[in-house]
């Protein structure tokens, strides 16, 4: 039954091409750029990112830039991917990072932390290249009562908040993942995170979004709602974020150097 409902949801426009193939990133983009409810969508989280970064001179990274646009916001963006795309300046992996330390201001991301095998690797080298003062800053799933059923039934990418590790197997480039990551590290073992890695700080986690993105189809499925109703949902979401641990399926994350 839910094999059935998730073909019936998937998007048209990358069906037939594998997750891992370039190709997919790419339509991604289009997806996005035709679809007025996810661009929203978009335009939003970039607003949220754009308005983190510290003032002043000084180089933004992004991590996983293939399939959005996030430079319309944040001038002199460093774009990367893990594999040749359009428009992409590097091609990179996040646990090695080709710059020298405290070289970066920001480092930002949607959709990229529960991607990376080895999340410890990553914020290491963040660490080490971004400047005193650097943010770190991502939007991520997240756990919530609304969100464990959604993504552990209907989503195509693995979901599981009671990995005793922030690692997980190595696969393809956005095959292998765990959804629920973002929510382990930051809130589950925050302890962990603190006593790990003392030179960053975690300056907020905010839970949001339980139906927006869901109702847009996404990147992946088909749009479930006209852009028409995008004011309406975000009324009912305004609503319901009094209850985020309990409505949400994102949460905006940000970090800082000491």
């Amino acid at each position: 039954m839910i094999e059935a409902i998730k073909k019936l949801l998937e998007h048209p426009g990358t069906r037939g091409i594998g997750i891992d193939d370039p190709r997919t990133t790419e339509r991604r983009r289009g997806i996005i750029q035709s679809n007025t409810f996810l661009r929203l969508i978009y335009d939003e989280w970039y607003r949220l990112i754009s308005n983190s970064i510290p003032p002043g001179p000084g180089r933004v990274l992004e991590l996983g830039s293939g399939a959005g646009f996030l430079s319309r916001y944040i001038p002199g963006l460093i774009t990367s991917e893990i594999f040749l795309c359009p428009d992409i300046q590097l091609v990179l992996d996040g646990r090695q990072l080709p710059f020298t330390g405290a070289s970066l201001k920001a480092i930002v991301m949607v959709d990229v932390l529960h991607h990376i095998p080895d999340s410890r690797a990553f914020l290491t080298e963040a660490t080490r290249c971004m400047r005193s003062g650097g943010r770190l800053v991502m939007i991520e799933p997240w756990v919530s009562t609304w969100s464990r059923p959604i993504y552990s039934g209907l989503h195509h990418e693995p979901f599981q908040p009671d990995a005793k590790d922030w690692n997980f197997p190595a696969a393809g480039p956005l095959s292998g993942a765990n959804g629920a990551l973002p929510w382990i590290i930051f809130q589950r073992d925050r302890h962990e995170l603190e006593f790990g890695f003392p030179e960053l700080t975690l300056r907020g986690v905010r839970p949001f979004m339980p139906f927006r993105y869901l109702v847009s189809g996404g990147v992946s499925m088909r749009q479930l709602m006209p852009a028409a109703t995008f004011g309406l949902w975000r009324r009912i979401e305004s609503w319901l974020a009094r209850w985020p641990h309990h409505w949400s399926m994102f949460a905006f994350i940000h970090l800082e150097r000491r």
